[in-house]
């Protein structure tokens, strides 16, 4: 088991069309951060307290400064912004298995 997680967490399988918007030190953004890292998904983090744009792009896709944030975008450019930690681990473990 323990040879199993290592193998998943060094496995890094990237999204398309996702971004996480985060900040460092928020407990729910470290949860979704680390489910990323435990099923060996990576996908472009945007921290909002470092990156004024990527706090402007939040507030302006998504109507709110709520961390963790999802933003999806599917193949033929709708875009879905998904705010709660466990609404976003649920999505990502189907993203893992579909």
């Amino acid at each position: 088991m323990a040879k199993e997680r290592r193998f998943l967490s060094n496995t890094k399988k990237r999204l398309k069309g996702h971004q996480l918007f985060y900040f460092a030190t928020c407990p729910y953004c470290i949860k979704v951060r680390l489910a990323l890292w435990w099923m060996g998904l990576k996908l472009p983090l945007k921290d909002i307290l470092f990156r004024p744009e990527s706090k402007a792009d939040l507030i302006a896709g998504g109507g709110k400064k709520q961390v963790p944030c999802l933003r999806i975008e599917d193949e033929r450019g709708g875009i879905q912004w998904m705010y709660e930690s466990r609404d976003i681990i649920r999505y990502l473990k189907r993203q893992l298995t579909s």
